[in-house]
């Protein structure tokens, strides 16, 4: 079992979690953040005065998927969520050593 963790632009939310479903995913953890990479900000104007937004908003999914599908899950982030432009987030992969359902105590896979 996997985690993969997307950060990903805002207004990709939908056509990610659409391209997910597709695929077979069942459940997905989205969380809106703040960060910032390479891109470093931007400066905006508001009132007549310059400021810069050094943190952007970005949303967070956490996907926990069996081990055959993690391939085509990240395969689906990257073509939905690409803009190809700067600030189109990560994705990072992490192992699961245990997940447990809490309504019905399965284990493993099957919690999935």
């Amino acid at each position: 079992m996997k985690l993969v963790i997307a950060i990903i632009k805002p207004f990709k939310l939908d056509e990610v979690r659409e391209a997910l479903s597709g695929i077979g995913v069942t459940g997905i953890t989205a969380t809106e953040v703040k960060g910032f990479g390479r891109q470093k900000g931007h400066t905006e104007l508001y009132r007549g005065a310059e400021y810069v937004v050094d943190f952007l908003p970005k949303i967070k999914l956490e996907i926990a998927v069996n081990d055959n599908l993690v391939d085509q899950t990240i395969e689906t982030i990257l073509s939905s969520a690409s803009t190809s432009k700067i600030g189109d987030g990560k994705i990072f992969v992490l192992d699961i050593q245990e997940a447990i359902r809490v309504r019905t105590g399965e284990k493993g896979p099957e919690a999935l």
